[in-house]
């Protein structure tokens, strides 16, 4: 049976929704669609940037710029983040190797985080979100590629690894 006003009030007691979505302006009056889902990628560019630019400026390989990582300091054992401050000024003075020996691990996910970044950005302009659903199998693959990168570099034989 219709409610009071037809069978959309049906539809908005069950999901608060009724009708068309409004439209959304900017402060021009102009739809803000684009610049709106553009906003939130290129913001977070600019905040990783900033970070980058701050790691670049202030030498890790210098001490007492940046704390001493909690786990290294109580049990001597490099975690997966160790290095990965002099690995970010490596790569950002455009020394890959250097990178590559301060942390393999953290230079391969400035790589991966840029791919994710472009497809982000791709993906707002058109107007499609960016959704990237992977398996629970892939994040466990993830943390035991972690947890054996984390043993491995501090292995005598994988001091490779190590910064």
């Amino acid at each position: 049976m219709p409610g009071p006003h037809g069978h959309g009030s049906v539809l908005k007691r069950r999901t608060g929704w009724l009708g068309a979505p409004e439209r959304r302006t900017g402060w021009s009056g102009r739809p803000a669609g684009r610049v709106r889902r553009l906003a939130t990628p290129i913001g977070i560019l600019a905040a990783v940037a900033g970070a980058f630019a701050y790691v670049g400026t202030v030498d890790p390989n210098e001490s007492g710029h940046y704390p001493v990582c909690p786990l290294l300091k109580l049990t001597g054992v490099l975690c997966p983040g160790c290095g990965g401050l002099r690995s970010a000024h490596a790569f950002i003075h455009g020394d890959l190797g250097a990178a590559l020996e301060a942390n393999a691990i953290a230079t391969a996910g400035y790589f991966l985080f840029a791919a994710v970044w472009v497809l982000w950005l791709v993906r707002a302009w058109r107007g499609q979100p960016l959704r990237i659903g992977l398996a629970p199998v892939w994040w466990w693959g993830v943390g035991a590629v972690l947890l054996i990168f984390t043993v491995v570099r501090n292995l005598p034989f994988g001091s490779a690894l190590a910064p």
